[in-house]
């Protein structure tokens, strides 16, 4: 059995990318904590008050820390809302638009199949 800390990793600061924007000017930043394979990824992520396209081909577990984000598929499903506290799961191929709602901070576990 392997154990592994989580420590200090890298910081990384952009703007989201002007092509994906819906609402606002947000800008996000990841700490990049642990990385496996170019498959797994840890970290932190935050992000200021905004809305963007998002599309998922990986499978990602959320831990909300602060603030307020919302879900909008294009599929028609209803949106949803997360707040601090709230653990949630994106599977592979959601379509729609992430929007913060209150700037936000959160935990993530990605994984690439």
């Amino acid at each position: 059995m392997s154990l592994r800390a989580l420590t200090g990793g890298a910081v990384e600061t952009n703007p989201i990318a002007a092509d994906r924007v819906v609402e606002g000017a947000p800008v996000e930043t990841t700490k990049l904590e642990y990385e496996r394979d170019g498959k797994i990824f840890v970290g932190e992520w935050s992000a200021t008050i905004g809305a963007w396209r998002v599309r998922y081909d990986e499978w990602e577990f959320c831990h909300m820390l602060e603030g307020v984000c919302e879900l909008v598929p294009d599929d028609g499903g209803d949106a949803k809302r997360f707040g601090a506290g709230d653990s949630f799961v994106i599977e592979p191929g959601f379509v729609g638009v992430w929007r913060v709602i209150a700037p936000m901070k959160k935990r993530f576990v990605i994984r690439f199949d």
